[in-house]
């Protein structure tokens, strides 16, 4: 099998569940087929199907692709280009940013770099093409940037928009910054909470007509995974602050479901206020945001109530994982 018919496959099956309505054109002829095959059959026919995928001719096939690609396009014919400007332009040399290919050819490009590091004796951390040296003095880190420039340009072209010398706690390294104590500690960046905070606005935004519960599922692969990466920082404030906004959003939701001001007072009765800061509470004619954050939804609404619906609580999750180191 080469790899143009095992790519034929899915277009195929995707032809046989064209059709609209409740049932297909195919649904007499094919279900009966579909249903006749048991579990086991399945199982051979998508091990063979792989194990020929992944024959030594269907490799060598796609590494010859790539080899005639020279970084223009994808092995399955996609283009991967350049956007500048808004245009995407045809890719000429180079690999796509963020893809595997590039990490693996960074560390055999820069295993020189790392050798002149450690035989000028710097104390350094690199990750893939990102760096940052640590020296005693600004008038060194100066020196040092200037040298290891050179040395750099002799193979590769470095992109000094984003080289710099500055002070530990002024500079970036994969999301992670650090105080400018003696002693300093890690700490997540602002820049790394704004793109989570993005990502979460556009849930919230859906989840105006959905239950909580629905919204709060969405939200946990993202809180789950972010908190894993971030689980070696130190200063906890950020995450209070963060568990915080996040409640506040999920409270503004609410608030915003409720709509008139009969249901609002009839919810925050239900939630242990007494009737008359309920309705004083329900008629202020505030808006969403600050409702989500005054002390009526704050008693109403605490965080032992989002925690049963099984939001994740950054602090909590930080604590966990820094037990466990």
């Amino acid at each position: 099998m080469t790899i143009e018919e095992a790519e034929a496959l899915p277009e195929m099956s995707g032809a046989m569940s064209e059709g609209s309505g409740r049932k297909p054109r195919e649904y007499g002829a094919g279900a009966a087929n579909v249903t006749a095959c048991s579990e086991s059959s399945w199982t051979e026919v998508a091990t063979r199907l792989m194990e020929e995928v992944v024959s030594r001719g269907n490799v060598m096939a796609a590494y010859q692709r790539v080899v005639r690609n020279k970084g223009a396009a994808g092995i399955d014919g996609m283009p991967v280009g350049v956007l500048e400007g808004g245009i995407v332009s045809p890719r000429v040399e180079g690999t796509p940013q963020g893809g595997p290919l590039s990490p693996l050819l960074s560390n055999i490009l820069l295993d020189e770099f790392d050798k002149e590091l450690e035989r000028r004796n710097h104390a350094f951390c690199r990750y893939a093409a990102d760096c940052n040296i640590y020296v005693q003095s600004r008038r060194a880190a100066e020196r040092v940037m200037t040298s290891l420039t050179q040395f750099l340009e002799q193979q590769l072209k470095l992109n000094r928009v984003k080289s710099a010398v500055g002070r530990p706690w002024e500079r970036t390294f994969l999301g992670y910054s650090m105080t400018f104590h003696k002693k300093p500690r890690l700490k997540v960046t602002e820049a790394s909470v704004k793109r989570l905070k993005a990502g979460l606005r556009e849930i919230f935004r859906r989840g105006r007509g959905r239950r909580l519960k629905r919204v709060i599922e969405e939200s946990t692969p993202k809180l789950r995974g972010w908190i894993a990466y971030f689980r070696l920082a130190e200063v906890k404030g950020i995450f209070e602050d963060f568990d915080g906004w996040i409640r506040g959003k999920l409270r503004c939701i609410m608030w915003r479901q409720w709509k008139r001001p009969f249901t609002r007072a009839r919810n925050l009765m239900r939630r242990g206020l007494t009737e008359r800061r309920a309705w004083r509470s329900a008629t202020n004619e505030r808006g969403p945001w600050w409702n989500s954050g005054a002390s009526h939804m704050n008693d109403a609404f605490r965080k032992s109530f989002f925690d049963k619906l099984g939001l994740v609580s950054l602090v909590d999750r930080l604590r966990r994982f820094q037990r466990a180191l």
